[in-house]
């Protein structure tokens, strides 16, 4: 296997700081890939979503991740998603392509987002098994010295540093920052005072909003917003009122959307991508259907959600 020789110096530390100011600045978004009804990857779909997503101001672009599917897309498709991706972003902000599975995958996709021009990379939870945290460390280590890319590290399900662990992470060249999806505030806590301080990190829960005051309290405010995927005017009104130390109206929207939303979301398992997916069909988004093993929301369901997303625009002087 070819391992590619890093620029571990200027490069990254600039992708850094652009990270960091984007995360600043706004929600992080994650796009949708779009599917036709038959399956297929629809490029021009995905490239007039896209648009949408950038045209509302994220902090930075997240193509190919979780909520894009990333687990069923083969290697011609992810090239696609990213080049698209890159395209419509133009320069504008940061594009962190998603990476995953066992290292030696995870490089090959590393190096066709190279190609495509991804500005980093977010490293996905490795597939199936425990690991310990020599092991977890390993794991980023061998990516790092295949890819040029700077990397996030993503703990959430089977992946969960410890605070050593993120000490020598944060040693390796070109490892940057950690993306959070276990909400456990104790050990982030732990995390942010061993990470060095131009660290980054933040929080990618399945509905980060409800929790972002919490990760706020322990200095991670930047949350990647799979809300801004189908809504981004109530992602952006959230974030602003988080902001600006607007307690009524951040209170108001997570009262009377984002809770029920939650609720909605853990009807079944996997509506973290299908509701979500859904709920930008309703609002007109090419996006079309999830892939197995993934199904589309019931009528039921469908119909409850409808409901909800006309109450969350309301809120925020917004329509279907």
């Amino acid at each position: 296997m070819r391992v590619v020789h890093r620029d571990t110096g200027d490069e990254t530390a600039a992708v850094t700081r652009r990270l960091r100011d984007g995360m600043a600045r706004g929600v992080l978004s994650f796009p949708l890939t779009s599917f036709r009804e038959d399956g297929t990857l629809d490029a021009a779909g995905y490239r007039s979503y896209v648009a949408a997503q950038l045209a509302t101001a994220p902090g930075a672009l997240f193509p190919a991740c979780g909520t894009g599917e990333f687990f069923s897309l083969d290697e011609d498709e992810y090239r696609q998603v990213v080049t698209l991706a890159v395209e419509e972003a133009a320069g504008c902000v940061p594009v962190v392509a998603g990476t995953g599975y066992g290292w030696a995958q995870a490089l090959r996709f590393a190096r066709v987002a190279e190609e495509a021009g991804a500005d980093a990379l977010l490293v996905l939870p490795h597939y199936l098994t425990a690991a310990p945290q020599d092991g977890l460390v390993a794991q980023l280590e061998r990516i790092a010295a295949g890819t040029r890319l700077p990397l996030i590290a993503y703990q959430r399900g089977q992946v969960a540093y410890t605070a050593d662990s993120l000490r020598r992470l944060a040693r390796v060249p070109g490892v940057v920052g950690l993306k959070d999806g276990h909400s456990d505030l104790d050990r982030l806590q732990r995390l942010t005072l061993a990470a060095p301080g131009d660290f980054l990190f933040f929080n990618g829960a399945a509905t980060a909003e409800i929790q972002a005051r919490a990760y706020a309290a322990v200095g991670v405010p930047a949350y990647s917003s799979a809300v801004h995927a189908f809504a981004p005017e109530i992602a952006n009104a959230f974030f602003a009122a988080l902001r600006d130390g607007d307690t009524g109206t951040a209170d108001t929207l997570l009262r009377g959307f984002y809770v029920p939303f939650v609720e909605l979301r853990d009807r079944v398992p996997g509506y973290a991508v299908s509701l979500v997916k859904a709920a930008a069909r309703l609002r007109g988004r090419p996006v079309g259907p999830v892939r197995a093993p993934l199904t589309d929301p019931s009528a039921a369901d469908l119909a409850d959600l409808k409901t909800l997303l006309a109450t969350g625009l309301d809120l925020v002087g917004a329509s279907l």
